[in-house]
């Protein structure tokens, strides 16, 4: 008689003590003294008992399917290594009973006798019932951490589960991960943008899963609901709420105004204040001295009221200047952040011969992945003809092939879509963007109030300081950083060293682009 071994442990740690050797020792030893020749044997490493969703299992049940009539049975050190649900022990049971094969236990007395039989549903239900207790206490200590504000589960994007839980905060921000999520946040609570072009921005800057793959659109909107990041736990299926015990990474107000833009509201950072179309820099330029961001208002004069920008504090007062004065001194600020013209052609060069190489390698991946969908589709051909017209195989064989090959399929077709390259017109943005940064001063006096304050987000996102008639070094847009630099000759920039990167250059482009709506009044000529 022949018989195969099953030995499973359900952590990690386990796998590094005796329990799988011991396990392994045991159910041999029971294989030589019961008359058994031991035909393979099949370990899991940390997996649980409670699905089939096992890869050594679910092998065990393969191969003793294509072995039926070999093989006698299956041996486990104890009931609770095959299954910790009765009903679903009840159901292997009888599956590997139609191969003709009878499951053995190694700590438990079993047959096929009545008695047998009836011990074997005790023991099964016993070890259901100890992973229930074990999982009563388990949601039992999950509570009380969070009635203490702790995190006991996988830690979101953006955060990292703390090393040294004694005394120390559940959750640390991920250096690498955590400032892109709060930028997504900021992005999107301006309203300003769509949700799949902030997802790209920061895709570009780098923001993966732990898997190092890319943030998907549906993950992406549970991280923007997720409460987590404005430092609150919820647990929906326990219905409670508290304030966790780790930093947040967004403040509550930006995290409420996310909330509303997805919920259709409209919103402004600074309602009724910052939203007036005679003082498009307000709130948005800071006092140079003390840094708070500036108001304004109309000042009545003995014959007429005159427009101006003031620092808020009363301590300071560090500005206190005509509308026209500021404004005229932003736009020469925008003036003198112009590109040379050279570089920007010399930037065009680089991000379409980077876009042409995208454009190169998607359609190679295409055409060997419809090459695949091709041979695929003729393997069914073949099979339908094998069982159909020829009778070569029967309608089990069959119906299994053709249920491998359809799957085969659907992951091909899932890679073909995946494969598909974004449709964008590079060479017109390109034309628009560099009609932005020559012509930002211009655009700037000519747009409405909301696009003066997308085009000032855009170019200047951590805003601008104003102090003694003049504003201040200002951090502008990637786009201008890269360009308002001297730039190499293009033979010197296919290094990985170099100082461009034309990819996060082509980002800038794309951010730039997305200030101006298409149903713009004040539209650049020639440009899409």
């Amino acid at each position: 008689m022949r018989a195969i071994i099953y030995c499973r442990v359900s952590t990690k740690e386990q796998v590094q003590n005796l329990s799988l050797a011991t396990q392994n020792k045991e159910c041999t030893r029971y294989c030589i003294a019961n008359g058994y020749e031991v035909d393979c044997i099949f370990v899991d490493e940390g997996e649980s008992a409670k699905t089939a969703e096992r890869p050594e299992f679910k092998k065990l049940l393969d191969y003793c399917r294509t072995h039926k009539g070999n093989i006698q049975a299956v041996v486990v050190y104890s009931l609770s290594r095959f299954s910790r649900n009765t009903n679903i022990h009840l159901i292997y049971r009888t599956l590997l009973l139609g191969y003709g094969i009878t499951l053995r236990s190694v700590t438990e007395p079993t047959d096929e006798s009545s008695t047998g039989k009836f011990i074997e549903t005790m023991f099964a239900a016993i070890a259901q019932l100890d992973n229930d207790v074990k999982a009563e206490r388990t949601i039992a200590g999950m509570r009380a951490a969070l009635e203490r504000g702790r995190w006991t589960f996988q830690a979101p994007i953006g955060y990292l589960n703390s090393p040294s839980p004694a005394g120390q905060p559940s959750l640390i921000p991920d250096p690498e991960r955590g400032p892109l999520v709060l930028k997504a946040f900021e992005l999107y609570a301006t309203g300003h943008y769509q949700k799949n072009n902030v997802l790209r921005v920061v895709s570009n800057l780098g923001l993966l899963t732990r898997k190092g793959k890319k943030v998907t659109s549906q993950t992406f909107n549970k991280m923007l609901r997720n409460r987590l990041y404005a430092g609150w736990i919820s647990v929906p299926k326990w219905g409670e709420s508290k304030r966790g015990d780790f930093k947040p990474l967004v403040s509550q107000e930006v995290f409420e105004q996310v909330q509303m833009v997805l919920d259709g509201k409209r919103i402004s950072l600074t309602p009724h204040v910052c939203d007036h179309p005679d003082f498009p820099l307000r709130r948005f330029v800071r006092c140079g001295k003390c840094g708070k961001p500036l108001t304004a208002s109309w000042s009545k004069g003995r014959a007429k009221a005159y427009p101006y920008y003031r620092c808020p504090n009363s301590q300071c007062k560090g500005v206190n200047a005509r509308k026209e004065i500021v404004e005229k001194e932003f736009m020469l600020l925008l003036e003198r952040l112009q590109p040379k013209p050279e570089y920007l052609r010399l930037f065009t060069e680089i991000v379409l011969d980077v876009w042409r190489g995208k454009q190169a390698d998607a359609l190679l991946q295409r055409a060997a992945i419809e090459k695949q969908l091709a041979a695929l589709k003729e393997r069914k051909e073949q099979l339908i003809e094998a069982f159909v017209y020829q009778g070569a195989i029967d309608k089990a064989t069959f119906q299994d092939q053709l249920d491998k090959l359809k799957e085969e399929m659907t992951l091909a077709e899932i890679e073909l879509n995946e494969a598909r390259l974004e449709e964008l017109d590079v060479e017109a943005v390109l034309t628009f963007s560099q009609y932005v940064f020559l012509n930002a001063g211009r655009l700037w006096a000519e747009a409405s109030l909301d696009q003066k304050q997308r085009l000032q987000g855009v170019l200047f996102s951590g805003g601008v300081t104003f102090s003694n008639g003049t504003f201040g070094t200002a951090k502008t847009c990637l786009a201008f950083n890269l360009l308002e630099t001297p730039m190499p000759l293009k033979d010197d920039l296919v290094s990985p060293t170099g100082p461009i990167k034309p990819r996060s250059a082509h980002s800038a482009l794309r951010l730039t682009y997305s200030w101006w709506p298409h149903d713009s009044s004040v539209c650049p000529p020639d440009s899409p």
